[in-house]
């Protein structure tokens, strides 16, 4: 019988060493007003660093303009890369590693706000951009994976010790992993051996970048992914294929591990979050007459799931079982009792959002006391605030820092 780790062990992530199995999981910042790094946006992964962390994860670094939710949102360019390293430099002045998440968010992507087209499987309207997003051509596809490859390369010049390529959430790869996003016929259509050849053709060239770079410089960073278990609506990504995704995944050896993860921005945000639905919240942060038509519909868009701890639990078992690769257990860890149970589960690290966006020294209290409960009440007005500065609504964490 093998042993559970502890979580509080050292352990390797790839090439890296972190102090500890958990890891801040990405939660967009919205602290990038002019798409590159600020103050603000190093206090915001300092201050969880600083709290215990073995690792924080920043989000949402896109591979290029249009792959951006948001045009305020860094993407990577030769501009950007003194301020990561500043924020690099900082995390790992408190002694902890930091990863870049890296994407493109396709039918997500805001194509007004970003000023650049954005790009999907099929013809895709986007109901808060207004604006449809355009058919990925066999050009567009190659460009994107190229731009992933780029990204990886931009994040080792920028000290970063690993990678997340985001497979999840509907964005590009998890939309033509969706057969209810993707109906085309063509070579990137049909069979799921198909729809996935974007997410294994994304992994396998950021895994070519990062190998040549740490050839050259001998400077090699972890790659991991977060990859859809389902997506929480009819006809699109269900748990049997997502499952032979994560096989196939496996089986090109591009991956150190995989961030399990559910639900659809596009359609089905909260089946990720759980909780209460902020719908109020939500509306307000947008102007009519996009307000009004989330008040009448945000039922539908914010649909409620109650709140448990591991609530991505029996899920992710499923994957634990059939692969051999370390695996990310994400949703529901808030004190160390889950965490435990998910190192007794097989997993072999845990990773935390709303619950250091709370408290950023949330982990080294649990550390120090294992009885430390959260303070997060799961309400997701946090979930609003990413529109305007991402914070605690009941905590008012994670302070702005001076300028």
């Amino acid at each position: 019988m093998t042993v559970p780790h502890d979580v509080f062990t050292a352990a390797k992530l790839g090439p890296v060493t972190l102090r500890n199995r958990i890891i801040k999981a990405a939660t967009f910042e919205a602290s990038t007003p002019e798409a590159l790094v600020t103050d603000d946006l190093i206090t915001y992964h300092r201050l969880p660093a600083a709290g215990g962390v073995g690792m924080t994860t920043v989000a949402y670094l896109a591979v290029s303009p249009g792959g951006r939710t948001e045009g305020k949102q860094i993407y990577w360019r030769p501009a950007a890369i003194p301020g990561l390293r500043r924020l690099t430099d900082a995390i790992h002045a408190e002694g902890a590693a930091i990863s870049a998440q890296i994407g493109h968010a396709g039918p997500v992507a805001n194509a007004r706000s970003n000023k650049a087209t954005a790009l999907a499987p099929v013809r895709f309207f986007n109901p808060l951009a207004m604006r449809f997003a355009r058919r990925a051509t066999r050009d567009d596809i190659d460009d994107v994976i190229e731009a992933h490859a780029a990204a990886a390369r931009f994040a080792i010049d920028a000290g970063f010790d690993a990678v997340e390529v985001h497979l999840g959430h509907n964005y590009f790869a998890s939309a033509f992993l969706s057969p209810l996003i993707n109906r085309r016929t063509d070579e990137f259509g049909g069979s799921l051996e198909n729809r996935a050849k974007v997410a294994r053709g994304m992994v396998r060239a950021v895994r070519r970048a990062v190998e040549k770079a740490a050839g050259k410089a001998g400077n090699p960073i972890a790659v991991t992914a977060k990859l859809n278990m389902a997506d929480g609506v009819r006809g699109g990504i269900s748990t049997e294929e997502a499952l032979q995704t994560a096989k196939w995944l496996e089986e090109d050896g591009g991956l150190d591990a995989i961030e399990l993860t559910a639900g659809s921005s596009l359609v089905n945000p909260m089946y990720l979050f759980r909780g209460t639905a902020p719908i109020k919240e939500f509306a307000g942060a947008f102007k009519p007459p996009l307000r009004w038509g989330i008040r009448m519909t945000g039922k539908k868009f914010l649909r409620e799931y109650p709140y448990r701890e591991a609530y991505l639990l029996r899920d992710a078992k499923l994957f634990r079982a059939e692969l051999s690769l370390p695996l990310i257990l994400l949703g529901g860890i808030t004190n160390r009792e889950t965490m435990d149970l998910a190192m007794a589960e097989g997993f072999d690290f845990v990773a935390m959002g709303r619950a250091l966006l709370a408290e950023p020294d949330l982990v080294n209290r649990i550390q120090a006391d294992g009885a430390t409960r959260s303070l997060c009440t799961h309400c997701n007005e946090c979930m609003a605030t990413i529109y305007s500065h991402t914070h605690c609504v009941v905590t008012g964490s994670p302070v702005s820092s001076p300028g």
